[in-house]
């Protein structure tokens, strides 16, 4: 085998391989057109389920990326009006399960009277929802049923994209994602550190004991529609 010596090397001159490569890292052929920012939080549950914190504007064109038939959000409040006009736009059915009602409001929301009555909300549920939104603590616990009627829609593939939201995507999300953990036979371990992950040092205690004790039997699934991940 030939011997080789230092001057057959130039430590000087990269090698056209690797002056391509490097001029190939350096040039961005075809940016997208579109800035895609994930909202707060975003991060897959499982196949087309989707958790986040609430989207702002920045975050639409992700979100739209996404195919999303079906919103669950999960605060007492409305959603912004800028997130609810993207999601009508988008023919979104969006159900605010955020309220001490729980299941009596989970009509999808619209902004608007006239679709509102045509999709069968009246004003007598209007009425209730705003007497509810005035007397509800926002720091309260997301309620037993709205949990029960949450995971109701996650467990309906017919709902599919879904994305289950909800102000930082934090304590409500995290509640109802580890509730269907529970659901899925995930050990407490796994489902205390998935939850403390989004809360970070905002984590609560009470909402860890809350997912504890969540009675997995509550939950109708029909395996008929049910994905597959249940």
């Amino acid at each position: 085998m030939e011997d080789l010596n230092d001057d057959d090397f130039d430590s000087n001159t990269p090698s056209s391989t690797n002056s391509s490569t490097a001029s190939e890292m350096a040039t961005l052929h075809n940016p997208p057109f579109h800035k895609l920012v994930p909202p707060l939080n975003f991060c897959p549950v499982e196949d087309q389920l989707y958790r986040s914190g609430q989207p702002t504007p920045i975050n639409f064109s992700f979100v739209a990326e996404l195919r999303l038939k079906s919103i669950v959000w999960l605060e007492m409040e409305d959603p912004s009006e800028s997130f609810a006009s993207f999601a009508r736009s988008c023919g979104i059915r969006v159900f605010h399960l955020g309220l001490e009602n729980g299941p009596d409001v989970e009509e999808y929301l619209d902004y608007d009277s006239t679709v509102a009555r045509s999709n069968g909300i009246s004003s007598g549920t209007e009425e209730r929802n705003q007497s509810a939104k005035s007397t509800a603590n926002p720091w309260d616990q997301l309620p037993e049923a709205a949990i029960v009627r949450s995971l109701e829609i996650i467990a309906n593939k017919d709902n599919y994209p879904l994305l289950v939201c909800g102000g930082m995507g934090r304590h409500r999300t995290g509640t109802v994602i580890g509730c269907l953990r529970r659901v899925q036979n995930w050990n407490l371990a796994s489902v205390s550190e998935e939850y403390r992950r989004f809360a970070g040092s905002r984590k609560r205690v009470l909402i860890e004991l809350h997912i504890e004790a969540f009675d997995v039997h509550s939950v109708r699934i029909n395996p008929e529609i049910a994905p597959s991940f249940l």
